[in-house]
């Protein structure tokens, strides 16, 4: 299974794509979309969807690993994030790649079992897993390989917690 993890943002998206095969993971490959911030705001959506659309068509990725909205005081910040996401999930959707979306909490308590851990033990943790030389930089793309691995960690557990909500069966789901 490849997973897209994405760290959503208006001027700066985070990509990266993991490969989960045997419980073994695989880094294949990031992806930074920026945007020019004097541009307007449907413009930049724009750029992310379109650019995210040729990664998905180049990658093909089986699923997507994508942050949910976090923000604390700017309401502004949150608004165009929320765009962002947006035209990320549509992305997604019209090439059929199903979404599950991790908080920032579940990355951390995933990574490294404690749910405030700062960015620097994320990175040393997503480069150990990973078995990377180097720090994957900028956080951007660190935080969307976080996004990645939690997935591979973690999708057989929220498939079943997910129906157990619902009350079904997990039968004929893709995760």
């Amino acid at each position: 299974m490849i997973v897209l993890g994405i760290d959503p943002g208006i001027g700066i998206t985070g990509i990266a794509l993991v490969k989960v095969e045997k419980g073994n993971l695989q880094f294949i490959s990031s992806y930074l979309i920026t945007t020019v911030p004097r541009q307007e705001v449907a413009q930049r959506l724009k750029v992310i969807f379109e650019e995210l659309s040729e990664i998905i068509k180049k990658e093909k990725p089986d699923v997507c690993a994508l942050e949910t909205l976090f923000f604390r005081t700017n309401v502004t910040t949150a608004f165009s994030v929320g765009q962002a996401r947006g035209v990320i999930q549509l992305a997604c959707t019209l090439n059929n790649i199903p979404i599950t979306e991790y908080n920032p909490t579940e990355v951390k308590l995933t990574l490294t079992g404690y749910g405030r851990a700062e960015k620097g033990q994320i990175q040393r943790m997503v480069s150990q897993i990973l078995k990377l030389k180097k720090t994957l930089t900028p956080d951007d793309v660190a935080d969307a390989a976080a996004l990645a691995i939690t997935h591979c960690f973690s999708y057989k557990l929220k498939a079943i917690s997910n129906v157990s909500a619902k009350g079904g069966s997990t039968s004929g789901r893709k995760a």
